[in-house]
Protein backbone atom coordinates (compact mmCIF):
# COMPACT_ATOMS: atom_id res chain seq x y z
CA UNK A 1 0.00 0.00 0.00
CA UNK A 2 2.91 2.36 0.68
CA UNK A 3 4.20 4.49 -2.19
CA UNK A 4 6.88 7.22 -2.45
CA UNK A 5 4.04 9.50 -1.34
CA UNK A 6 3.64 7.82 2.02
CA UNK A 7 6.65 7.14 4.21
CA UNK A 8 5.82 3.72 5.57
CA UNK A 9 6.84 5.16 8.93
CA UNK A 10 6.60 8.47 10.76
CA UNK A 11 6.90 11.60 8.65
CA UNK A 12 7.27 14.65 10.86
CA UNK A 13 7.52 17.28 8.11
CA UNK A 14 4.24 18.70 6.86
CA UNK A 15 3.22 17.43 3.42
CA UNK A 16 2.09 20.33 1.24
CA UNK A 17 -0.83 20.50 -1.15
CA UNK A 18 1.30 20.03 -4.27
CA UNK A 19 2.99 17.00 -2.80
CA UNK A 20 -0.36 15.51 -1.75
CA UNK A 21 -1.65 16.04 -5.30
CA UNK A 22 1.19 13.90 -6.62
CA UNK A 23 -0.08 10.91 -4.66
CA UNK A 24 -2.20 8.32 -6.48
CA UNK A 25 -5.95 8.63 -6.05
CA UNK A 26 -7.88 5.93 -4.22
CA UNK A 27 -11.44 5.45 -3.10
CA UNK A 28 -13.33 2.77 -1.27
CA UNK A 29 -14.28 -0.01 -3.68
CA UNK A 30 -16.11 -2.44 -1.40
CA UNK A 31 -19.81 -2.94 -0.64
CA UNK A 32 -21.78 0.18 0.29
CA UNK A 33 -25.29 0.03 1.75
CA UNK A 34 -27.65 3.02 1.67
CA UNK A 35 -29.88 2.85 4.76
CA UNK A 36 -33.25 4.61 4.54
CA UNK A 37 -35.87 2.14 5.85
CA UNK A 38 -36.56 0.40 9.13
CA UNK A 39 -35.74 -3.02 7.72
CA UNK A 40 -32.44 -1.80 6.29
CA UNK A 41 -31.67 -0.16 9.64
CA UNK A 42 -32.21 -3.42 11.52
CA UNK A 43 -29.87 -5.36 9.23
CA UNK A 44 -27.20 -2.65 9.35
CA UNK A 45 -27.28 -2.29 13.13
CA UNK A 46 -27.10 -6.06 13.59
CA UNK A 47 -23.87 -6.12 11.57
CA UNK A 48 -22.38 -2.97 13.07
CA UNK A 49 -22.87 -4.18 16.63
CA UNK A 50 -20.49 -7.04 15.87
CA UNK A 51 -17.67 -4.62 14.97
CA UNK A 52 -15.09 -3.27 17.41
CA UNK A 53 -13.70 -0.55 15.11
CA UNK A 54 -15.69 1.68 12.76
CA UNK A 55 -14.68 4.54 10.54
CA UNK A 56 -17.01 7.48 11.12
CA UNK A 57 -18.01 10.58 9.17
CA UNK A 58 -21.00 12.76 8.37
CA UNK A 59 -22.00 14.87 5.37
CA UNK A 60 -23.99 18.10 5.43
CA UNK A 61 -25.45 20.20 2.64
CA UNK A 62 -23.23 23.30 2.24
CA UNK A 63 -24.60 26.71 3.14
CA UNK A 64 -24.01 29.40 0.52
CA UNK A 65 -25.80 32.36 2.15
CA UNK A 66 -25.11 34.26 5.33
CA UNK A 67 -27.15 32.90 8.21
CA UNK A 68 -27.98 29.70 6.32
CA UNK A 69 -27.26 26.36 7.93
CA UNK A 70 -28.28 22.74 7.59
CA UNK A 71 -28.38 19.68 9.80
CA UNK A 72 -26.28 16.64 8.90
CA UNK A 73 -27.75 14.69 6.00
CA UNK A 74 -25.73 11.48 6.30
CA UNK A 75 -23.97 9.36 8.89
CA UNK A 76 -21.37 6.98 7.48
CA UNK A 77 -19.99 3.99 9.39
CA UNK A 78 -17.30 1.79 7.87
CA UNK A 79 -16.79 -1.72 9.16
CA UNK A 80 -14.16 -4.27 8.26
CA UNK A 81 -15.82 -5.39 5.04
CA UNK A 82 -18.62 -2.94 4.21
CA UNK A 83 -19.78 0.64 4.65
CA UNK A 84 -23.23 1.78 5.77
CA UNK A 85 -24.59 5.22 4.89
CA UNK A 86 -27.63 6.36 6.88
CA UNK A 87 -29.85 8.98 5.23
CA UNK A 88 -31.16 11.11 8.08
CA UNK A 89 -34.02 12.63 6.08
CA UNK A 90 -35.68 9.20 5.97
CA UNK A 91 -34.60 7.80 9.34
CA UNK A 92 -33.87 10.66 11.67
CA UNK A 93 -31.40 9.37 14.23
CA UNK A 94 -33.14 6.24 15.56
CA UNK A 95 -32.23 4.74 18.92
CA UNK A 96 -30.48 1.65 17.47
CA UNK A 97 -28.07 3.94 15.60
CA UNK A 98 -27.61 6.24 18.59
CA UNK A 99 -26.84 3.17 20.73
CA UNK A 100 -23.86 2.46 18.46
CA UNK A 101 -22.70 6.08 18.71
CA UNK A 102 -23.01 5.80 22.51
CA UNK A 103 -21.29 2.42 22.85
CA UNK A 104 -17.82 2.76 24.43
CA UNK A 105 -17.00 -0.78 23.30
CA UNK A 106 -17.09 0.19 19.62
CA UNK A 107 -14.37 2.62 18.53
CA UNK A 108 -15.57 5.25 16.05
CA UNK A 109 -12.54 6.80 14.32
CA UNK A 110 -12.53 9.95 12.24
CA UNK A 111 -11.21 13.52 11.97
CA UNK A 112 -12.63 16.71 13.54
CA UNK A 113 -15.25 14.72 15.39
CA UNK A 114 -16.40 17.30 17.95
CA UNK A 115 -18.30 19.35 15.39
CA UNK A 116 -19.91 16.30 13.77
CA UNK A 117 -21.02 14.93 17.13
CA UNK A 118 -22.42 18.28 18.31
CA UNK A 119 -24.38 18.71 15.07
CA UNK A 120 -25.84 15.20 15.33
CA UNK A 121 -26.80 15.86 18.95
CA UNK A 122 -28.92 18.79 17.76
CA UNK A 123 -30.94 16.33 15.67
CA UNK A 124 -31.33 13.82 18.52
CA UNK A 125 -29.58 14.19 21.89
CA UNK A 126 -27.23 11.35 22.81
CA UNK A 127 -24.18 10.74 24.96
CA UNK A 128 -21.27 10.00 22.65
CA UNK A 129 -18.73 7.36 23.65
CA UNK A 130 -15.97 5.46 21.92
CA UNK A 131 -15.04 8.26 19.52
CA UNK A 132 -11.36 8.72 18.67
CA UNK A 133 -10.13 11.74 16.72
CA UNK A 134 -7.30 10.62 14.46
CA UNK A 135 -5.91 14.16 14.29
CA UNK A 136 -5.28 14.07 18.06
CA UNK A 137 -3.42 10.76 17.75
CA UNK A 138 -1.38 12.12 14.83
CA UNK A 139 -0.34 15.19 16.83
CA UNK A 140 0.95 12.99 19.65
CA UNK A 141 3.15 11.19 17.11
CA UNK A 142 4.51 14.50 15.83
CA UNK A 143 2.74 14.29 12.47
CA UNK A 144 2.16 17.76 11.04
CA UNK A 145 -0.79 16.99 8.73
CA UNK A 146 -4.07 16.75 10.65
CA UNK A 147 -6.79 16.73 7.98
CA UNK A 148 -8.20 13.53 6.55
CA UNK A 149 -6.74 14.11 3.08
CA UNK A 150 -3.28 14.99 4.36
CA UNK A 151 -3.18 12.11 6.80
CA UNK A 152 -4.18 9.65 4.08
CA UNK A 153 -1.29 10.87 1.93
CA UNK A 154 1.25 10.82 4.77
CA UNK A 155 0.28 7.53 6.37
CA UNK A 156 -1.41 5.49 3.65
CA UNK A 157 0.36 6.74 0.53
CA UNK A 158 -2.68 7.87 -1.45
CA UNK A 159 -5.04 10.83 -1.72
CA UNK A 160 -8.81 10.88 -1.64
CA UNK A 161 -11.06 12.97 -3.83
CA UNK A 162 -12.73 16.08 -2.42
CA UNK A 163 -14.75 16.87 -5.57
CA UNK A 164 -18.13 16.04 -3.99
CA UNK A 165 -17.49 17.81 -0.69
CA UNK A 166 -19.76 20.76 -1.45
CA UNK A 167 -22.47 18.84 -3.32
CA UNK A 168 -26.10 18.59 -2.20
CA UNK A 169 -26.20 15.82 0.39
CA UNK A 170 -29.92 16.34 0.99
CA UNK A 171 -30.83 14.77 -2.36
CA UNK A 172 -33.12 11.76 -2.11
CA UNK A 173 -31.06 9.79 -4.61
CA UNK A 174 -27.35 10.43 -4.31
CA UNK A 175 -25.08 9.98 -7.32
CA UNK A 176 -22.59 7.12 -7.41
CA UNK A 177 -19.82 9.70 -7.05
CA UNK A 178 -21.42 11.06 -3.88
CA UNK A 179 -21.90 7.57 -2.45
CA UNK A 180 -18.28 6.59 -3.12
CA UNK A 181 -17.03 9.87 -1.71
CA UNK A 182 -19.04 9.48 1.49
CA UNK A 183 -18.04 5.83 1.89
CA UNK A 184 -14.37 6.62 1.25
CA UNK A 185 -14.20 9.26 3.98
CA UNK A 186 -15.44 6.79 6.61
CA UNK A 187 -13.28 3.94 5.26
CA UNK A 188 -10.14 6.09 5.34
CA UNK A 189 -10.84 7.00 8.96
CA UNK A 190 -10.78 3.33 9.88
CA UNK A 191 -7.63 2.64 7.86
CA UNK A 192 -5.84 5.62 9.42
CA UNK A 193 -6.70 4.47 12.93
CA UNK A 194 -5.25 1.03 12.20
CA UNK A 195 -2.06 2.55 10.76
CA UNK A 196 -1.57 4.92 13.70
CA UNK A 197 -2.02 2.02 16.12
CA UNK A 198 0.72 0.18 14.21
CA UNK A 199 3.03 3.18 14.46
CA UNK A 200 2.31 3.61 18.15
CA UNK A 201 3.42 0.02 18.79
CA UNK A 202 6.62 0.58 16.77
CA UNK A 203 7.52 3.78 18.57
CA UNK A 204 6.31 2.92 22.02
Amino acid sequence: MQTPCGQGDLRRERMGKDEINECPMRSYDGPVHMIRSGNELSIAVSKLNKETLLGFDTETKPAHRKGESYSPALVQLAGENEVFIFQIKYLGLPKPLLDILSNPGIIKAGVSLDFDISELAKVAPFKSAGFVDIADLAKKLGIQNHGLRGLAAVLLGFRISKTCRTSNWEKSDLTQSQIRYAASDAWVGRELYKEICRLQKLHG
